[in-house]
């Protein structure tokens, strides 16, 4: 008859070996995870879904500056040019007036007026308004012109205008006399840049024999004098 610890023995061996083939036929049913042995017995669960985009990134620190690169071919040599500055234009102009000239001469200077030229290149533009006349018992020609320093103008021409009267018929008065304000004016060029005794003369025309003559008959007369660019 078995002693009572070697009946628990043999108890102990029949229980332990149903135990053991159920954990083998596990096994079998079973790939084990390569990643079992970092992570313990615990089977790895299905991918989870992708996360959101992170935010992006701080800019870098600028880099190095570069190598300077090489210099250029030679440009060609140009040319010299001098500016010339000119002042901007100033107006330049004097009036000389006289109330009731009353000047009957048929030959000479009627006024004269004194101007200051500021330069050479520019033309000066002369106006004389006053009143002229011409009476005659025969034909007559009389001419009103400007000088500038004791000449005529020569650029281009003379500042000149005339009167005429012809011959009166038998049925008309030849000697009317009548006074009109009239006007002399025009441009000259050439005149050089300073002082210029600007004046208007009487006289008479070629050709024709003089009349009797009146100039500034009991009205204002005039000389406008104005320099203007070229």
């Amino acid at each position: 008859m078995m002693s009572p610890l070697v009946a628990r023995l043999l108890l102990l061996v029949c229980l332990a070996l149903p135990l053991n083939c159920v954990e083998k036929v596990r096994n079998r049913g079973y790939r084990k995870d390569p990643d079992a042995d970092k992570y313990g017995s615990c089977m790895q669960g299905p991918q989870g879904n992708p996360g959101r985009e992170g935010n992006p990134g701080t800019n870098g620190i600028p880099g190095t500056p570069g190598i300077p690169g090489r210099d250029g071919l030679k440009g060609e040599k140009g040319e010299c040019i001098n500016e010339i500055f000119e002042e901007p234009w100033r107006p330049n102009y004097k009036q000389c007036a006289w109330n009731s000239l009353n000047y009957g001469i048929d030959l000479g200077k009627v006024a004269d007026c004194t101007f200051t030229k500021l330069r050479s290149d520019s033309a000066l533009r002369v106006l004389f308004s006053g009143s002229l006349r011409l009476k005659c018992k025969n034909a007559c020609c009389q001419r009103w012109y400007f000088t500038f320093n004791g000449a005529e103008c020569t650029g281009p021409l003379p500042v000149e205008s005339i009167i005429y009267l012809d011959q009166g018929s038998p049925e008309l008065n030849s000697t009317i006399n009548i006074h009109r304000t009239s006007s002399v004016e025009g441009l000259c060029e050439g005149v050089k840049a300073g002082l210029v005794d600007v004046a208007v003369w009487v006289g008479t025309c070629a050709d024709y024999p003089r009349g009797d003559a009146s100039t500034g008959w009991n009205s204002v007369s005039r000389i406008i004098i104005e320099e203007l660019p070229k």
